[in-house]
């Protein structure tokens, strides 16, 4: 098993990690620079919000995800966790065959990955949840179907948890300046999900298949129930998202 990595946080609770993610042309690119700005509004809005709540303790043994907005961000922020590990894992120990076109791709999603995951730490200051322990036992990652194949279970479920997701903020003032974010970052998990589905078949219409968008061309929502009961098989820790609105 494996524990993510959570990188120090340096003066004024960003992390050196997050700032150069955020520089690279990538990921301003797909998400735009205004992400940057936004983290230091949202880390702000958490750090002098006079009912600031206390680092969240473990409800037994397992992590409580929290509630209201908090609640939602670390939701957010535990899958980000996820699949930053995952696309770490990848890029260090690439499958059989990996093409130097196919490399540079997953390492941009990596680096998507992981910016993600840093702006949610960044702005959720102490309220975070710890770092989580991943089990990828499952996957095999020297063959390409395993790899591919779980990166597209992964983006088609980030997806539907960022839709699921938006309608369950509370606060309508600074909630909605973490729905636009919310859209920001779920824009760029569906351009990764277009991108791994046309990976694994790339003669098809499978970027955008019957599967994950309907016959309106909305694409699938999921509970976080929903989304953590699948997420489970892949990660260790125990969450309890019981608190989470509804």
């Amino acid at each position: 098993m494996e524990k993510i990595n959570q990188p120090e946080e340096n003066e004024g609770g960003i992390s050196k990690a997050l700032k150069a993610q955020m520089q690279r042309r990538t990921f301003f690119r797909y998400a735009g620079a205004s992400a940057a700005a936004a983290t230091l509004l949202l880390t702000t809005s958490c750090d002098d919000d006079d009912d600031q709540i206390d680092p969240l303790p473990p409800v037994g043994d397992a992590v409580d995800l929290g509630s209201g907005d908090v609640g939602i961000l670390n939701y957010a922020y535990a899958l980000e966790q996820l699949e930053a590990a995952f696309y770490t894992q990848v890029i260090a120990t690439k499958y059989a065959g990996m093409t130097a076109a196919e490399t540079q791709l997953l390492t941009d999603i990596r680096d998507h990955e992981i910016a993600h995951r840093e702006f949610f730490k960044a702005a959720l200051g102490n309220n975070a949840i710890p770092g989580l322990e991943v089990n990828f036992t499952k996957i095999n990652f020297n063959d390409r179907a395993s790899v591919l194949g779980t990166a597209k279970a992964f983006e088609d479920l980030g997806v539907s948890a960022y839709n699921g997701a938006g309608q369950l903020f509370t606060d309508t003032g600074v909630g909605l300046t973490y729905l636009t974010l919310a859209g920001k970052i779920v824009s760029v998990e569906a351009r990764h999900a277009a991108a791994i589905r046309d990976l694994l078949n790339p003669l098809s219409k499978d970027f955008s298949g019957d599967d994950v968008v309907d016959a309106k061309g909305l694409d699938v929502s999921r509970t976080p129930m929903e989304v953590l009961t699948i997420a489970a098989d892949y990660i260790k820790t125990k969450i309890n998202a019981n608190n989470l609105p509804k």
